[in-house]
């Protein structure tokens, strides 16, 4: 990305306006410019989780230590879904990336929460709440190789060892921002994804960078590039009417790939941007999309 052509709301990939109740709180102390320190971002996290009786815990993958949140009282499920997070704060200014990608607002978490009904967990993305635990953490971890076969194939570890630890036999993967491009790609690996789901996905970074002019993520994976490995598999793609970050153009680059018949289901969400309101509407976005085990 190139930090020049980045707006501060670019950066944080939200609006004061559209942050979470927790995150608001932060913000009216430290006022709307100052960002949360990685303490701070912490806390809100675990604030959020622990309204609804929710914990972290840690998740070996490969050289990662990743995070995971969900209900202490979630002991198995035939049925799993996963929900990943975005890409967090990868720049902490218009010309300096950030020291930590913990996310300011922690959208999948929100999510994942308002699920409402089936068991689910989420999963944070590498370097993000515990980055002082990751050796392996360095700025292109959450820069240029946020969607690297290191990261992808992390990840994909995780995910596996959440499935053991719930004893699932099958998963929804649910991505949001650059998670649903996470998500997408630990599906292209995998045969026991009943569904992939991405809120405001990057489906196609490629498009992405072209169309705001960012440097492109050379070390990056690019779901567009998996479509063979995908066309098997259920697939909702929600975009927001008002998103002008991961804007239509970059969810149709995606869809054109697959043959006719084997084309991925797109919706479009009226008045929605990239971070408002997912989290506000998901109970009701959930039940009327049958996103459940196996739903087409």
């Amino acid at each position: 990305m190139n930090p020049s052509r980045v707006s501060w709301g670019d950066v944080l990939g939200l609006k004061c306006l559209h942050y979470l109740p927790a995150v608001c709180l932060v913000f009216l102390q430290f006022g709307c410019t100052s960002v949360p320190t990685f303490e701070q971002r912490v806390h809100t996290a675990d604030r959020l989780a622990a309204a609804h009786g929710w914990r972290s815990f840690q998740v070996p993958a490969n050289e990662f230590q990743l995070v995971a949140y969900a209900s202490p009282a979630l002991a198995s499920a035939d049925h799993l879904t996963i929900y990943i997070e975005g890409d967090g704060l990868a720049w902490q200014r218009r010309d300096k990336v950030s020291d930590d990608p913990t996310p300011v607002e922690p959208v999948a978490l929100g999510m994942a929460l308002n699920q409402g009904q089936g068991p689910a967990v989420y999963l944070a993305r590498p370097c993000q709440y515990s980055q002082s635990d990751n050796a392996a953490c360095r700025p292109s971890t959450w820069t240029r190789g946020r969607f690297s076969v290191q990261v992808v194939e992390a990840m994909n570890q995780a995910v596996e060892r959440l499935k053991a630890r719930y004893r699932a036999r099958t998963l929804t993967l649910v991505g949001y921002s650059g998670g649903g491009a996470i998500a997408l790609l630990i599906a292209a690996r995998r045969d026991d994804v009943a569904k992939v789901v991405t809120v405001a996905g990057t489906l196609d970074h490629r498009a992405w960078t072209d169309l705001h002019h960012f440097t492109p993520l050379h070390d990056s994976l690019n779901p567009v590039d998996a479509w063979q490995q995908l066309e098997r598999i259920p697939q909702l793609h929600l975009v927001g009417g008002a998103d002008a970050n991961m804007s239509l153009p970059i969810a149709q680059s995606y869809i054109r790939r697959f043959p006719a018949g084997r084309v991925p289901l797109l919706k479009v969400v009226p008045g929605f941007d990239h971070s408002c309101c997912w989290v506000r509407d998901w109970p009701s976005i959930y039940a009327a999309d049958a996103l459940g085990a196996g739903a087409d």
